[in-house]
C-alpha cells in the first residue's frame, strides 16, 4: 500500500515538473517570438463619450473643410469691400449726396441771390466748391429798400432771381433746396412798420417758388450778423477756419450804407459787442460792430450836408445863391442840388450850387470830421470811430467791397499799401473833370465822380480813424481769394449747412464706420478675418491623443499622437 502511494506521489511530482517545463519552454517560445515587439499590449480606444470639455477624444473638422471656409469668408469680404469702394454708389450709406442752398442778399444797392450746389462727403462734412460748378449768382436792382414807398412791389423784384434759382437746381430737388432772404444796411435804415411791409411782400414770392421755405427765413440781419458771417467766409478762403485764433484774418468792409469791422480780439469786450463762433472743436470770440451811415455812398451824401453845416455863419438872403466849396469832387465839375438845411432855418429848402473844388488833402480832412462825429459821447476806453467801442486792432486784415473796388479802379494791386492809395488819389482829385471823362468815358459819371471821395475817406477811415499806418502791409485789399468770392453770404451759407450737416451726424460708432470708409473697411475685414483664421487653426493644431492600456502598469495613459 505504501509502495503504491508512493509510486503515485512520485508520478504526481515528475507530472507537475513536466507542466513546468512546458509553461517555461512556452515562456521561453514566446519571448523569442515578442522580441521585436513592446511588452506592452497597444489598445486603441477612441472615445465614444461627449464631446465636452473634457471629453478625452475630441473631433474635428478635415483639413479640407476648413480651407474651403476660410477661403470663403476672405472672397466675400473681398467682394463687399470692392462693392463699398469701387461702385458709383456703393453702399447707399457711404454715398455722397448733393445738395443745393439759396441765399438772397437784401443789400442797399441791389439785390443779389447765390446758389450753391454742394456735396455731403462719406459721413459727416459737406464738400463746397465755390467756382463756377458750385456757385451761380445774378443781381437786380434797385435794393429792396428802395421800395419804402410802395413795399408791395418789393416782392416782384424777387421773380427774376427765382426763376434764376430754378435753372441752376434740378427740378427733382426744389423741395428740399432751402432759400432764405437775408436784407441789410439798406433795410436796417428803415422803420420797423415799413421792413414788416416790404419783408411781407418778398415772402408772398418765396412761399410759391417751389423751394422750401419757411416765413423766419425772410428777415433783416444785424450788421454784427453781416460782418461775422464775412470773418467766416474770409478765414474759410484762407484755410484758417477751424485753426489758432490767432492766426486768422480780420475782416473790414466798406458797403453802400454801413462798414463792418470783425477780428478775434483777446481782450476783454463789451456784451453788445462780442460774438462767439464755433466751427468744428474750435471756439472764435470776435469784436464784431457794423458802423451804419459810413457806408461809401451814405457818407458821400452825408458829406455834403456837413458841407452845409459850416456855410451857416451866411445870411439867409445869401443862401439863395450861395456857393459851397466842395473838396471831394474834381475841379471843373458843375452841380447843383437843393438842400435840406436844419429845422428852424429860414426857407427850409434852397437851390445851393457847389464849387467844385477837388482837393485830396481837403476832402480827407472833411471825411475825418464826419467819421469822428459824436466821439465827445464815447463812454469807453477807446472809440475810434465815432462813440463806437472798438478794441485795439489785432493781426492782418482784409479789407473788401469798395475798399477793393476803388483800389482796382486805380489800378493798385492786392499788396498795395495805403501810401499808394493816397497817391493816386491826389493825382486823381487835382485832375480836370473834363480830362477824366475822356480817360474814363466807359465809365458811368455818377460812379466816376465818387472816386476822388472814395479814396480820401478810406485813408481818413483806416489811417486816420483805425490808426493803420501808411506802409503797413498787414491789410490787403482783396474782393477774392483763390476761387472764393469775399462776400459775406457765402458765409451766411457755410455756417448754416455745416450746422445742417452736424445735426444729421449718425452716433459715433457709424460716424467711425462711415469716415475714410474704404481704409477703416478693409482694415476691418483683415481684423475679421485674422480673427477666424486664427481661431481655426488653433482648434485644428491642437493635439491629438490616444488613450492606451499600460500591462504592466495596470491603468490607462493619455499619450500623443502624430498626425499622419
Amino acid at each position: 500500500m505504501r509502495r503504491s502511494n508512493a509510486r503515485k506521489a512520485g508520478s504526481n511530482r515528475k507530472s507537475s515538473a513536466a507542466d513546468a517545463d512546458d509553461r517555461r519552454r512556452n515562456a521561453k517560445t514566446d519571448g523569442d517570438s515578442g522580441r521585436d515587439m513592446d511588452p506592452i499590449k497597444l489598445q486603441l480606444r477612441p472615445s465614444s463619450r461627449s464631446t465636452n470639455l473634457f471629453s478625452r477624444n475630441p473631433k474635428h473638422p478635415p483639413k479640407s473643410n476648413l480651407c474651403l471656409l476660410s477661403s470663403a469668408l476672405l472672397a466675400l469680404a473681398l467682394l463687399l469691400l470692392c462693392y463699398a469702394s469701387l461702385s458709383p454708389r456703393g453702399f447707399s450709406i457711404f454715398a455722397a449726396r448733393r445738395k443745393y442752398a439759396i441765399v438772397i442778399d437784401g443789400g442797399s444797392t441791389g439785390t443779389r441771390i447765390h446758389v450753391f450746389s454742394y456735396g455731403i462727403g462719406r459721413g459727416d462734412y459737406a464738400a463746397f466748391d465755390f467756382g463756377p460748378n458750385g456757385l451761380a449768382s445774378l443781381r437786380v436792382n434797385p435794393g429792396l429798400s428802395a421800395y419804402a414807398e410802395d413795399p408791395d412791389e418789393a416782392g416782384a423784384s424777387l421773380a427774376e432771381l427765382v426763376g434764376f434759382a430754378k435753372q441752376k437746381v434740378p427740378r427733382e430737388f426744389w423741395g428740399e433746396t432751402e432759400v432764405r432772404l437775408m436784407a441789410t444796411a439798406g433795410m436796417r435804415m428803415l422803420e420797423r412798420r415799413v421792413q414788416a411791409q416790404i419783408l411781407d411782400s418778398c415772402r408772398k414770392v418765396l412761399r410759391v417758388s417751389g423751394f422750401h421755405f419757411q416765413d423766419e427765413w425772410a428777415s433783416v440781419i444785424t450788421g454784427s450778423d453781416e460782418g461775422v458771417y464775412a470773418w467766416v467766409v474770409a478765414n474759410y478762403a484762407l484755410g484758417a477756419l477751424g485753426g489758432d485764433p490767432q492766426h486768422t484774418a480780420g475782416i473790414i468792409e466798406l458797403g453802400g450804407a454801413s462798414a463792418q469791422v470783425t477780428f478775434s480780439s483777446s481782450e476783454p469786450l463789451p456784451s453788445e459787442f462780442s460774438r462767439t463762433v464755433k466751427f468744428g472743436n474750435i471756439t472764435y470770440n470776435l469784436y464784431s460792430h457794423s458802423f451804419l451811415q459810413f457806408g461809401q455812398v451814405v457818407a458821400f451824401e452825408s458829406l455834403k450836408e456837413l458841407l452845409l453845416s459850416e456855410e451857416r455863419n451866411l445870411a439867409d438872403e445869401s443862401l439863395q445863391k450861395a456857393m459851397l466849396v466842395d473838396p471831394c469832387t474834381p475841379k471843373g465839375y458843375s452841380h447843383a442840388e437843393p438842400l435840406k438845411l436844419t429845422p428852424g432855418s429860414v426857407g427850409g429848402r434852397f437851390l445851393s450850387t457847389f464849387d467844385s473844388k477837388g482837393n485830396f488833402s481837403e476832402c480827407r480832412s472833411a471825411a475825418f470830421k464826419l467819421l469822428q462825429k459824436e466821439k465827445d459821447k464815447c463812454t469807453y476806453r477807446q472809440c475810434y470811430i465815432g462813440s463806437t467801442f472798438m478794441p485795439k486792432l489785432q493781426g492782418r486784415f482784409l479789407a473788401t467791397e469798395n475798399f477793393f473796388y476803388t483800389s482796382k479802379f486805380f489800378g493798385l494791386t492786392q499788396k498795395a499799401v495805403l501810401s499808394d492809395l493816397m497817391l493816386a488819389g491826389e493825382h486823381f482829385c487835382g485832375e480836370d473833370w473834363s480830362i477824366l471823362k475822356k480817360q474814363h468815358h466807359l465809365l458811368n459819371e455818377e460812379d466816376l465822380l465818387r472816386y476822388c471821395f472814395s479814396s480820401a475817406y478810406i485813408v481818413a477811415f483806416l489811417h486816420d480813424s483805425l490808426g493803420i499806418a501808411l506802409n503797413d502791409d498787414r491789410i490787403a485789399f482783396a474782393n477774392q481769394v483763390g476761387s472764393v468770392p469775399l462776400d459775406w453770404a457765402l458765409g451766411a451759407f457755410i455756417l448754416q449747412a455745416t450746422a445742417a450737416v452736424d445735426a444729421e451726424k449718425p452716433s459715433w460708432p457709424f460716424t467711425i464706420l462711415i469716415n475714410h470708409s474704404p481704409i477703416l473697411l478693409l482694415l476691418l475685414a483683415i481684423l475679421i478675418i485674422s480673427m477666424l483664421i486664427s481661431w481655426t487653426l488653433s482648434k485644428w493644431r491642437k493635439p491629438q491623443v490616444k488613450t492606451i492600456y499600460d500591462l504592466e502598469k495596470g491603468r490607462y495613459i493619455v499619450t500623443r499622437v502624430n498626425r499622419c
